[in-house]
């Protein structure tokens, strides 16, 4: 199979698309042709080694944490699923940007028909990570809660999220995806110098809550707005979680297949949107990295390796 892999770490040009050996369903595991793998920024630090303390890389590694795709062995023990379902997860091995991916039954889920295969192949890292946030700020009908970079991956979801809550919401983002928002019954907010007066004003007094999705100083904003530390939750800004106590709570602090699931349904149901700014053929796994990089995309970029061609899979 053909699998994205680097050797060291580095920028976009140690990304390498190689033939590799097909992954095996071993005991208690599934095996997967992958249809779409999301790929997330924080896949961009492990790769550049800033986050080695925390993620160290092994050589060759691989990358990607969402997929879907179609079931396409069954390992010994696996009883859940059967050759041909189509299915969502996530791989705990950088693994998912391959044609084929190997993870253990109990990191995959039904995809609902109804579900786009982009969408589906990712939804897992951005959509537990909006609703560990949520969870963590714990909003409730009538308060107030900000969330930076909200039209985002993390960010466009948290705010849908936040706003079934019965709270109001404020995004934070580029003029240019202000109407997104308020299609959403979000009040946006553009970023950047000034923004704390803009936040204020949009607010008409308090704001209870604060969900950072972009690092970068957002935490040390929602102090400066009187934000109790408590309600503040940051997936990206670790060092203001030691200097200021605040929390950050992420896609690991609730991963289970079941919430998954929880989040598939939703978005089948039409309660949920997950944008996607642009889907790159597996090969251009460099060029989306890039695009990735420049954190201005509307939703998700979605890696689509060439479908998998066999008797289980005829979509």
């Amino acid at each position: 199979m053909r699998a994205v892999r680097f050797d060291h770490y580095g920028g976009v040009d140690v990304l390498e698309v190689r033939e590799v050996e097909d992954p095996v369903a071993g005991t208690g595991r599934v095996l997967v042709a992958v249809k779409a793998a999301g790929i997330n920024p924080g896949e961009i630090s492990i790769r550049e080694g800033r986050m080695h303390e925390r993620w160290p890389a092994t050589f060759p590694s691989g990358e990607g944490s969402d997929f879907a795709g179609v079931v396409r062995e069954l390992g010994d023990g696996v009883d859940a699923f059967s050759v041909g379902d189509e299915v969502l997860g996530w791989s705990e091995e950088r693994a998912s940007h391959a044609e084929l991916v190997a993870v253990p039954a109990d990191q995959l889920t039904l995809k609902p028909p109804a579900i786009p295969w982009e969408v589906a192949g990712s939804l897992f890292i951005v959509g537990m990570a909006a609703l560990a946030s949520v969870r963590a700020v714990a909003p409730r009908a009538g308060e107030t809660v900000a969330v930076s970079a909200a039209a985002g991956g993390v960010g466009s979801i948290a705010v849908q999220l936040t706003r079934r809550t019965g709270a109001t919401v404020i995004g934070l983002a580029g003029e240019h995806n202000h109407a997104w928002l308020r299609a959403h019954d979000v009040v946006p907010v553009t970023y950047g110098e000034g923004q704390a007066e803009r936040l204020r004003r949009a607010a008409e007094g308090k704001i209870d809550a604060f969900i950072d999705t972009f690092g970068g100083g957002y935490v040390a904003l929602a102090l400066e707005l009187g934000v109790a530390p408590e309600r503040i939750n940051t997936i990206a800004d670790f060092a203001a979680v030691q200097r200021y106590g605040v929390s950050a709570q992420g896609t690991h602090s609730i991963a289970t297949a079941d919430l998954l699931a929880e989040l598939a349904q939703l978005v089948a149901d039409g309660g949920l949107e997950v944008p996607i700014a642009r889907a790159f053929p597996l090969d251009q796994a460099r060029d989306a990295y890039r695009e990735l990089a420049e954190r201005h995309t509307h939703g998700k970029i979605v890696l689509v390796p060439q479908p998998f061609q066999g008797p289980q899979d005829q979509t």
